[in-house]
């Protein structure tokens, strides 16, 4: 077998696929390997190269090749489709993972450590709870509706909704009593989980000085501030506020030809969830700009011509750039002068 300077490992479940090229890019290695096996190949290899993309097991394979010495990256599968020469198949995607490593254009993912990793997994629960507290809280009221007990909407709604239940159990069927008291039983199990969750991230991000200093930006609480700073391990992998903005989904998504440009609405890559947390902040900082009356802020002026929606996620971009900033001048953040 060749020196290997460069391999391009395909993830999988239980079977992995290898490509390794030499300093001068012919192929050294191309095999496949079981999950039990896959240390002890790397182990067995002097310090190379390792690229991969990044997904669900990636960050964990990472730190175990790392901790053998190895120099691993990890990038957007998106941006390593372009490299695969035809077909879909293992062997093909790790020969285009091999490739897409060496680019000198390529952007790359940091690998998280096992606590933000952890941090991550609070976040994801509490976003699938508060889901289906959502749907929940839906039924409840579509079902209660169907016997003429009409609620608002908001959290305020479903309590008026229970305690319409409770007042009406005499008029209920059986069988309808039985049903929505499940639903209800369902919705104060999950605010109860849902409080632990949100309990434990407040108090991580108490901790936690990163955060912190985060949670001084308008728009910005413990809750985005702590997904922010698990989610982005290494803010100098972006060199500019825009281009944290862009990774977040938030810039306008361009589609320009022959000198022409045009700009849609924003491309929505990347993290979902922290665009949602930064729109939703936005949309919460709005309120007080509209009540402000002398020195108007940006959002205010903006208000006058823009929609509100348009508004809030145009200030979820600007928020997001003022947190690279503090991040990367490791800075509280200062509210400009009126």
């Amino acid at each position: 077998m060749r020196q290997v300077a460069t391999i391009g490992l395909d993830l999988a479940k239980n079977v992995f696929q290898v490509h390794g090229v030499d300093a001068d890019g012919k192929v050294g290695v191309r095999r496949q390997l079981r999950r039990t096996d896959l240390v002890k190949f790397f182990g067995g290899l002097p310090a190379c190269l390792v690229g991969m993309e990044a997904c669900a097991s990636a960050h964990h394979w990472a730190r175990e090749l790392s901790a053998l010495g190895h120099r691993v990256k990890l990038m957007p599968p998106a941006y390593v489709k372009p490299y695969v020469k035809r077909g879909k198949t293992d062997a093909a995607d790790a020969e285009a993972i091999c490739e897409a490593v060496t680019r000198p254009t390529m952007r790359f993912v940091a690998v998280k450590t096992v606590d933000q990793q952890a941090m991550l997994m609070l976040h994801k629960a509490r976003d699938l709870l508060v889901r289906q507290r959502t749907m929940l809280t839906n039924a409840l009221r579509g079902h209660l509706a169907e016997y003429g007990l009409i609620s608002a909407r908001g959290p305020g709604g479903i309590t008026a909704a229970i305690t319409a239940l409770h007042e009406a159990q005499e008029i209920l069927p059986q069988l309808a009593r039985t049903a929505l008291h499940g639903l209800v039983a369902q919705l104060r199990s999950l605010a109860s989980g849902i409080e632990k969750i949100e309990a434990e991230i407040l108090k991580h991000h108490r901790a936690d000085e990163t955060s912190r200093r985060l949670a001084t930006i308008p728009g910005i609480g413990p809750i985005t501030a702590s997904a922010i700073v698990a989610s982005v391990p290494d803010i100098s992998l972006f060199r500019s506020g825009g281009q944290f903005a862009a990774w977040l989904g938030l810039t306008p998504k361009a589609h320009s030809s022959g000198g022409k440009e045009r700009q849609a609405g924003i491309s929505k890559q990347g993290d979902g969830y922290l665009r949602r947390l930064l729109v939703v902040g936005a949309t919460a900082v709005l309120r007080f700009a509209r009540q402000s009356n002398a020195a108007r802020s940006w959002a205010a002026k903006l208000l006058e011509r823009k929609r509100p929606k348009v508004v809030a996620v145009a200030l979820a971009n600007k928020t997001a750039r003022i947190a690279w900033a503090v991040l990367s001048r490791n800075e509280v953040y200062v509210a400009p002068r009126r």
